[in-house]
Protein backbone atom coordinates (compact mmCIF):
# COMPACT_ATOMS: atom_id res chain seq x y z
CA UNK A 1 0.00 0.00 0.00
CA UNK A 2 1.41 3.44 -0.64
CA UNK A 3 0.11 6.46 1.12
CA UNK A 4 -2.08 8.13 -1.77
CA UNK A 5 -4.22 4.71 -1.03
CA UNK A 6 -4.05 5.64 2.41
CA UNK A 7 -5.47 8.73 2.01
CA UNK A 8 -8.03 7.82 -0.29
CA UNK A 9 -9.37 5.59 1.96
CA UNK A 10 -9.34 8.14 4.82
CA UNK A 11 -10.94 11.18 3.09
CA UNK A 12 -13.73 8.80 2.04
CA UNK A 13 -14.78 8.42 5.87
CA UNK A 14 -14.95 12.05 6.39
CA UNK A 15 -16.60 15.14 4.99
CA UNK A 16 -13.93 18.00 4.34
CA UNK A 17 -10.80 16.81 6.10
CA UNK A 18 -7.85 17.68 5.45
CA UNK A 19 -5.90 14.04 5.51
CA UNK A 20 -1.85 13.53 5.25
CA UNK A 21 -0.26 10.55 5.34
CA UNK A 22 3.58 9.38 5.79
CA UNK A 23 4.71 5.83 5.50
CA UNK A 24 4.60 2.61 2.86
CA UNK A 25 4.09 -1.18 3.29
CA UNK A 26 2.01 -1.97 5.80
CA UNK A 27 3.14 0.66 8.46
CA UNK A 28 1.55 4.28 8.31
CA UNK A 29 1.65 7.86 10.27
CA UNK A 30 -1.90 9.33 9.72
CA UNK A 31 -3.01 13.11 10.49
CA UNK A 32 -6.58 14.40 10.09
CA UNK A 33 -7.58 17.72 10.55
CA UNK A 34 -11.18 17.43 10.80
CA UNK A 35 -14.53 19.53 12.22
CA UNK A 36 -16.16 15.63 13.19
CA UNK A 37 -13.33 15.87 15.89
CA UNK A 38 -15.15 18.55 17.95
CA UNK A 39 -16.25 17.87 20.95
CA UNK A 40 -14.48 14.20 21.06
CA UNK A 41 -11.91 12.58 23.67
CA UNK A 42 -8.88 11.41 21.41
CA UNK A 43 -10.15 7.53 21.18
CA UNK A 44 -13.30 8.45 20.04
CA UNK A 45 -11.49 10.12 17.61
CA UNK A 46 -8.60 7.63 17.00
CA UNK A 47 -11.15 5.00 16.12
CA UNK A 48 -13.04 7.28 13.60
CA UNK A 49 -9.88 6.76 12.03
CA UNK A 50 -9.61 3.53 12.31
CA UNK A 51 -12.62 2.42 10.91
CA UNK A 52 -11.87 4.11 7.71
CA UNK A 53 -8.93 1.50 7.48
CA UNK A 54 -10.41 -1.28 9.17
CA UNK A 55 -10.73 -3.95 5.99
CA UNK A 56 -7.29 -3.14 5.61
CA UNK A 57 -5.87 -3.84 8.64
CA UNK A 58 -8.10 -7.10 9.39
CA UNK A 59 -6.42 -7.86 6.05
CA UNK A 60 -2.74 -7.51 7.70
CA UNK A 61 -2.75 -5.13 4.36
CA UNK A 62 -2.17 -2.51 6.92
CA UNK A 63 -0.09 -3.45 9.94
CA UNK A 64 0.80 -0.76 12.10
CA UNK A 65 -0.24 3.02 12.03
CA UNK A 66 0.12 6.52 14.01
CA UNK A 67 -2.74 8.44 14.00
CA UNK A 68 -2.71 12.06 14.81
CA UNK A 69 -6.13 14.54 15.01
CA UNK A 70 -6.87 17.71 15.43
CA UNK A 71 -10.03 19.92 15.06
CA UNK A 72 -8.82 22.87 12.34
CA UNK A 73 -8.83 25.30 15.29
CA UNK A 74 -6.68 22.54 17.12
CA UNK A 75 -4.34 22.45 13.79
CA UNK A 76 -4.06 26.10 13.28
CA UNK A 77 -2.55 26.25 17.09
CA UNK A 78 -0.08 23.69 16.49
CA UNK A 79 0.83 25.06 13.49
CA UNK A 80 1.07 28.49 14.95
CA UNK A 81 3.38 26.67 18.08
CA UNK A 82 5.33 24.98 15.40
CA UNK A 83 4.04 21.31 16.42
CA UNK A 84 2.63 20.49 12.69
Amino acid sequence: MNPEDVITLVEAGFESADVAVEGGGDRFQIRVVSEAFSGLMPVKRQQMVYATIDEQIKSNTIHAVQIITFTPAEWEKAQNQGLS
